[in-house]
């Protein structure tokens, strides 16, 4: 699965955006690089019943932003990215899908 089809399950599971997802995170006290997995994992899981796989690319937004490695882009097979740039802004707006 690709880092951004993680983001795309994260929407479908919350019905939000990642963007919008990520400011109720930050209302919650999820942001910046101190943010730990365990209780971020637990919230998504409560409330929205993400697991911890997704929790962990959430977690990678919150405490890095929207780049990822771009070691994947453009590469054959499950993992690939069309951009080391993650979409926040809803799969029905992705230019990339």
């Amino acid at each position: 699965m690709s880092f951004q089809a993680y983001l795309d399950t994260i929407e479908d599971k919350t019905g939000m955006t990642p963007r919008a997802l990520l400011e109720v995170a930050r209302e919650r006290g999820f942001e910046g690089p101190e943010t730990k997995i365990a209780p971020l994992a637990a919230w998504l899981k409560d409330d929205y019943g993400v697991g911890r796989g997704h929790a962990m690319a959430l977690l990678h937004v919150i405490k890095n932003g929207a780049g990822i490695s771009g070691k994947h882009v453009g590469s054959p097979g499950t993992h690939r990215d069309a951009s080391a740039t993650l979409w926040l802004d809803g799969k029905a707006t992705n230019p990339n899908s």
